[in-house]
């Protein structure tokens, strides 16, 4: 196979039981953006002859070597060598198919080491956010009581409730679980606190 530029497009040329033929890249099945490729450096590669650059211009250098990757990009495709004219020069040159890769060991994902527990921060984390929640719980509901025993169940529950979802997420996150727990303990701590005053 041959990489040719006739008129401004890429043509690929062969042989088959009638003789030499040329056809256009999209016929074959390189892919709409290598065919798309093909013809855009045709079109440079045409203008560069028609303006009679000189071979070892710069522009002849560029329409050279992209030609040269293009029939690379082929031969990989089709896996067979294809020769490559150069437009500019006439130069005939043949590109071999990219050897196959050697087979890649097979990666295996390993799950990273689960970093130690900070048992002593952790707990400390929980026990201030009990004391915290103990304080805030106890203070509410004795405040409420005063005023009715309901107004202080009532408050107990919803202030329960809405830490309820917050406390539920946080439960299974590295950092927050400590805070989990110690909101947990400080809202059990508080009703206890609270039963052993009705006594």
């Amino acid at each position: 196979m041959e990489l040719r530029v006739r008129d401004g497009r890429a043509v690929l040329a062969g042989e088959d039981e009638s003789g030499e033929r040329e056809v256009d890249p999209h016929s074959l099945p390189l892919g709409a953006d290598l065919a798309e490729a093909l013809h855009e450096w045709a079109k440079v590669a045409d203008a560069v002859v028609r303006t009679e650059t000189p071979a070892d211009g710069v522009a002849s250098t560029l329409v050279a070597r992209r030609g040269k990757q293009l029939a690379g990009r082929i031969a990989a495709v089709m896996n067979s060598p294809v020769s490559y004219t150069d437009p500019v020069s006439g130069d005939l040159l043949t590109v071999d198919a990219p050897e196959a890769p050697a087979e890649s060991p097979v990666l295996t994902r390993t799950e990273p080491e689960p970093e130690p527990t900070p048992w002593g921060t952790g707990l400390t984390v929980s026990v201030i956010t009990a004391a915290i929640v103990t304080v805030t719980v106890v203070s509410l509901s004795l405040g409420l009581g005063e005023t009715s025993q309901w107004l202080a169940l009532v408050a107990n529950v919803l202030v329960v409730g809405g830490l309820a979802p917050s406390v539920w997420l946080g439960r299974r996150v590295p950092v927050w679980r400590w805070v989990a727990y110690g909101v947990v303990t400080g809202v059990l701590v508080a009703w206890l606190a609270l039963i052993l005053t009705l006594l």
